[in-house]
Parts: C-alpha cells; structure tokens; sequence
C-alpha cells in the first residue's frame, strides 16, 4: 500500500460537456475542489485530484440533434472548451503528476468517452451482475408515437407537470423545482421536446435493475457513522431517502449513445449503461486510468495498481479520506447511490454482506460531501439548458481569474443559495481584496524599495521578533482558526480569517507610521516602526502562502516581488508565518489588481445582450437578467403587498419532512394559510403567537398537496441559521408594511 503518507481523495462532479461551464458550477464544485486540493498539498499530504467530462446520457444527445451534429461533435468541442476554461481559472488539472513525486499524487480531468473508462464501468457491471447484485425487470418508460413510428424517450427528453408541486416544466424523472424525483407514469401531461405534436405514452420495455434496497440497513448505518461530518442540507436530503425507502434502479437505458452492455443476448444489444450509473464510477476509474498513464510512468512503485494507496483501506484499517465537491442537486447520488456501489463491489469481492466499514484492503467509502447549494445569477438560477448564465470562458476574457476565485470563495453557497451580481463582484474586489489586502501588500512593497538597498533586502537588518510576540500570536490564531475551517470545507470562513491577518497588517503599519523615517533609517526612533514594516514583509510572504488555495496567479506575482527563489508549493502552510525570510527583488513592485469600473461593466454586458436579442431574435446566453445589478423600478417595488400577521396554528406538512402549514390571522375575522421550511430551524411552539411579516398578494400555490397563500418573510444568515421576521410590538393583524 505504499508509505505511511496521509491520503485524501478529492472528486468534483463530473461537468456534462453539452455548454461551456457557467459561474454556477464554478461556485459548486470546480472551485471548492481546486481549493481542497491545493490547501492538502500545502499540509504536506498526499492528495489524487480525479474528474471530467459527463460526455454520455441525454443532454448530449438533446444537444446534438438541436445543433444537427453527432453526440460525438459536442463532447470532443465542449471537453476541450471545459477543460481549457478550468486550467485558465487557475484550477490544477494540468499537475498529472505532483513536482514532490508521484508517491505525493497528482490529479487528471478525463472523460468518459475514453475507451478504458468504458471497459472499466463494464467491469463493474459484470462483478455485480455475477454476484446477483443486477437483475433483470421489466419497467415503464416514456416513448413517443408519431405516424406509426415508436421512439423510447430518456427521462430529459420529456417536460410536463410535477406530480409533487404542480410545477410546469418539469423533467420526465425530477423536478427542479422541488427537487422530488419519480416514476415515468406519474409525471402530469408529458410532451416530447423532440417534437410536441407527437403522442407520449408509456410501454413496458426490460432493462437491468441494480439492487439498491439490499443496502438500506447498511446506508443507515454509514448515515448514523457520518452525519456529524455533513452539512445539513446532506444530513437532511440522505435522511428523507432513506425514509423513504430505497427500491430498486435501473442501470440500463434505450439509447444509442452510452457504454454497451457486457451481455450477448441480442435484446440488449440497443440498450446501454445508464449514466448516473456510469458517471459516478468516474471516480473510480479516473484513479485507475491515472495509476496506467501517470503514475506507472513516472515511477510510482505499485505501477498500475498505484490507485490503491488512495482507493483502498490499509492493512491498519486507516482509510484514505475521500471528499466530494458537488452542487446540492447531486447529494443522494454521492451519499446514496455511489457508497451502494462501492459497497456492492466490496461485497462482491469478499462474499460478505455489504458493510458501512469497508475493511483493510477494501474500496473506501466517502469521508465527507460537501455539496454546495446554487449560485444564483442575480435572482435566477444558472442554468445551461435554459440559457441563463455567465459563462466562465467569456468571464475570463475580461477579468482576473482571481477576481472571480476571490469573489465566489468569499460569496460561496456552502450554507444556503447566493447571488451572483456585477455590482457586488466590483465592490467585493474594489473594497475588500484591494482596499485591504492588494494595498497592504503594495504600501509594503513600495515602502521597502524607499530604503536603501546593497543588492539585498534592508528590512532584514531593521526586524527584531522580539516586539512582535503579541501581533504572531494574534497572526497565529487566526491561521489556527483558517485551518480548523478548511479541514471542515468552509472556505467563506477560512478566508475572512485570513482575510483578518491582512487587515492586522493594514493596522500594524497604520500604527507604526514606517513611511515618516524611510530618510533617517539608523535613527534610534526608526527601529521599532522599520522593525514592524519588516513584520509587515513577513505577513505578505505568509499571505502568499496561505492564500494562495484561492487565488494562486496573485500568489506568484507577490512570490516574485519577494524575490524568493523557493518553489511557493514547498513552503508548508503551518510555517507560512514562521521564520524571517528576506529575500529581494530589486525590481519596482506593481499593484496585483487593477479596480473594476462599474459602469464599464454594465455598458458591456448590456452591449452584449443587445447583440444576441438583435443576432436572429435569440435569448441572449452569455448574461443573465437585469446586468445592471440590484435594482428594480419602484412601481415594480410597489405591487409587492407586505403585511403583518399573527400566527395562531403550526402542524407538520403531511407530503413534505422540512415543511410546516401555518395558519395565519390576517385581519379581523380572516385567516390564511402558508406552507414554510421552518421545520429545521424552529420547534411550533416557538412560532405560534409571533407577529410576523408576510407577502399578502403573492399568487396561491400548491405545495405538495396544500394550498400556501402567500409567504413568510425570513433572514438566511451566512452559518446557515434562519430567522423569522417579526413586527415590533403589538401590531394588528393585517398592518400594512410600508
């Protein structure tokens, strides 16, 4: 199994390679993950960084036949376009092979098109099928009938009514909406997006089922095991789940474009895997294909079987950690479905049950999932199909790709779903990343390079540690508590403590007044002030280390403004503060940010839309809604109805676990009710008796079965907890909010 090196796994969601990627999956999983994998690597630990291109499955094929060209065509232009857009970002898909040694991993961003892949998912297959873990059923399925000819349709190629919240437009298996998943026949009025003259009816066709209830008590049992490490919307979404009770699923689809099955009766010849059962062994299989092409290559011990030290238990039962980064649509496939198959394929190999706890030697199970929830384009979710996006090729044509890390690690959905607007982007980077920490750094630079230099860095006479132990430890503590929130996935937190160590800097050289004896250094009363902007050189040098999870093109620049010669990955991220290196760059410092203008960025992007709505009557694709920012006509303002109300009666939703039904009184003599995900956040007798502010002219709605008339008004705070709002005093019912 290789040295006794710390392992961890870093997986992020495979991107559908039907778009370019917008800011929505930078946010969710291409973003957390670089960051995880670059914050390992500085801890000293052995990290494999795994993913790629979804190239099967329906969206592909949807995409094909609307632009007229092969499925191939569109995954070999938008691998290529995904995968560019990513390295551009600055995210470490190009580190096949780790510069410590390989024993220390590497990463790959594949795709599952490549031939090995296939092989390797058939493999799976066929393990489980001989361990009778696959069995063959006959289900229903979507097919559209049109002049005599029969079409099966995938799940994607149907939109119709949610039969769980009467939402329109939802998908022939999951509405995006609610999030409820279901059978074919219970979705309302399906319609072919092929063609919507077309009859959709619903035919009986055999396909292999993967035996997912057999894992039920097992998945119980990992649940109980991790739900401490999860984050809520994990915890909540893997629990009604498993309420619900698991059932068996379909492994195979009717579609030509997908893996081919390892089966020799002709009946499956037209059949294929069924991506979500293919995608997720991605991960697996990614480790595999980079243990043959990378690691072997380049010498790592174990040759092709180098996958192992990250995949598989020690022999002292230690398990090499697995974290995966996905949006919050993807938990029950990374907490229900993946760790069925994992176990399924330790079960096949042992003749045992499956377990919770793989054992030595064993495929290891998910140490944490923290999925994200959406970044929302000024209101409105990112969304490839539906055109509404910023696209993150086109975002990095114009701007800093650090900008944007800055901006979405600051403003990351980790505990409920955030914004994207152009006007907090420009304030976000104006006022914070160079208002506090790009000028820091700049004021230190330039000050030192006043001072007369002999070919080395004056600072270095002029430091003294010894009247700095207050502000290290202050340093200390934050570092401290930067790491305990990084090994947790919180990067919001990890950075604003970083971001305080800047700050600490800002106030030290503000105290220390350095600039008003630049001319008469060897004065006596120069040593301590010089000796806190030497300080404040040892604080950058650290800031370069530690920030640079989150924004690494900045962090080489600063690197070479330090002259340090050391390669900045091998300086571990506990001693970035430590130490007194003063190395020199004689050359002038340059600011590390330029300041966006806001309205610069406006005039561009309603340039743009003004384009695409001018280019054939198109929906414009690369801006969303409203470019301006946050602002909306008063009269628009005006027709939202905000009143006071009184809540009399609180009982538990019977179709929905998060939600309550409410009544509230809303006048004289009249009542309403409204259905609200408070279950998570408060107990009914908290609620009842409140004087609470809700939507009055909101359109009725039904919720699972119930009517909701109209909706309470709630504060989402950054730790995820969630306020009422409530009316000062004892107003009466019906109040009109102004």
């Amino acid at each position: 199994m290789g040295s006794k090196l710390e392992r961890v796994a870093i997986f992020m969601a495979w991107p559908y390679a039907n778009g370019p990627p917008h800011l929505g999956h930078v946010a969710g999983n291409c973003l957390p993950a670089d960051i995880q994998f670059r914050y390992e690597r500085a801890r000293g630990r052995s990290v494999l960084m795994c993913s790629g291109s979804d190239e099967h499955g329906t969206p592909i094929t949807l995409t094909a036949e609307q632009e007229g060209v092969t499925p191939l065509d569109v995954v070999d232009k938008f691998h290529s376009v995904i995968s560019k857009a990513l390295v551009d970002l600055g995210c470490s898909w190009a580190t096949n092979v780790d510069p410590r040694g390989v024993e220390y991993g590497g990463a790959l961003y594949n795709r599952t098109t490549d031939p090995r892949h296939k092989d390797l998912v058939r493999e799976v297959f066929t393990q489980l099928l001989d361990s009778n873990l696959l069995e063959q059923t006959s289900m229903q399925q979507y097919c559209s009938v049109m002049d005599n000819e029969i079409r099966f349709l995938p799940d994607r190629y149907v939109e119709g009514q949610c039969p769980v919240c009467d939402a329109q437009g939802a998908r022939g298996d999951q509405c995006d909406e609610c999030g409820s998943t279901y059978e074919a026949h219970e979705l309302i009025n399906p319609i072919s997006k092929l063609d919507s003259e077309a009859t959709v009816e619903i035919r009986d066709t055999e396909h292999m089922f993967f035996k997912l209830d057999e894992f039920q008590q097992a998945l119980e049992k990992r649940y109980e095991l991790q739900k401490s490490v999860w984050k809520p919307n994990v915890r909540a979404m893997t629990k009604n789940w498993l309420e619900m009770g698991l059932r068996p699923r379909a492994v195979t689809r009717d579609i030509d474009w997908g893996i081919s099955l390892p089966l020799s009766d002709d009946k499956w010849a037209s059949k294929r895997v069924y991506v979500w059962f293919e995608a997720v062994q991605g991960y697996y299989t990614c480790a595999r294909i980079w243990a043959e092409r990378h690691a072997k290559q380049a010498g790592h011990p174990l040759g092709d079987a180098a996958w192992e030290d990250w995949w598989k238990v020690g022999p002292d039962g230690v398990s090499p950690k697995h974290i995966y980064f996905m949006g919050k649509d993807n938990i029950p496939f990374h907490t229900i479905i993946w760790p069925s198959i994992i176990m399924g394929l330790n079960s096949a190999s042992s003749g045992k049950s499956p377990s919770h706890q793989p054992g030595p030697g064993e495929l290891a199970l998910e140490y944490n999932v923290p999925a994200n929830e959406y970044l929302m384009l000024q209101g409105g979710q990112f969304s490839k199909s539906r055109k509404h996006g910023v696209w993150l090729p086109s975002f990095l044509e114009r701007y800093d790709p650090d900008t944007l890390r800055y901006y979405l690690s600051i403003n990351m959905p980790e505990g409920h779903d955030t914004d994207f607007r152009w006007d907090e982007f420009v304030d976000r980077v104006n006022n914070e990343l160079i208002g506090t920490y790009a000028n820091f750094v700049n004021r230190v630079m330039t000050l030192t390079h006043r001072l007369k230099s002999e070919g080395s860095n004056p600072l270095s006479t002029f430091y003294d540690a010894s009247l700095h132990a207050d502000e290290s430890e202050r340093i200390q503590t934050l570092l401290d508590s930067a790491t305990e929130s990084m090994e947790r996935q919180r990067f919001k937190e990890a950075l604003r403590s970083i971001m305080g160590i800047a700050q600490l800097g800002n106030s030290i050289l503000q105290r220390a007044e350095p600039w008003a004896h630049i001319k008469e250094p060897e004065a006596t009363e120069a040593r301590g002030p010089l000796s806190s902007l030497a300080m404040s050189w040892l604080i950058c040098r650290g800031l370069a280390v530690t920030l640079r999870p989150f924004m690494p093109f900045q962090s080489d620049r600063l690197w070479g403004m330090l002259g340090e010669d050391a390669d900045i990955d091998s300086i571990l991220w506990d001693e970035a503060f430590t130490g007194s290196s003063f190395a020199w760059n004689p050359e002038s410092p340059s600011p590390l940010f330029v300041r966006l203008d806001l309205d610069e960025i406006i005039q561009h992007e309603r340039s743009l839309v003004e384009a695409l709505e001018d280019s054939n009557g198109n929906e414009p694709e690369s801006v969303g809604d409203d470019a301006g920012g946050d602002f909306i006509d008063f009269d628009d303002f005006m027709k939202v109805q905000l009143r006071t109300g009184r809540i009399i009666s609180v009982d538990d939703h019977p179709n929905a676990d998060k939600l309550y039904v409410i009544k509230i009184e809303d006048g004289n003599d009249s009542t309403r009710t409204v259905c609200a995900g408070l279950k998570e956040h408060y107990e009914p007798s908290e609620l009842v008796g409140m004087n609470i502010v809700f939507v009055a002219n909101l359109a009725p709605r039904k919720l699972r079965g119930v009517v909701s008339e109209g909706m309470l008004l709630a504060a989402d705070g950054e730790d995820g907890n969630v306020t009422v709002l409530t009316a000062d005093g004892d107003i009466a019912p019906g109040s009109v909010v102004r």
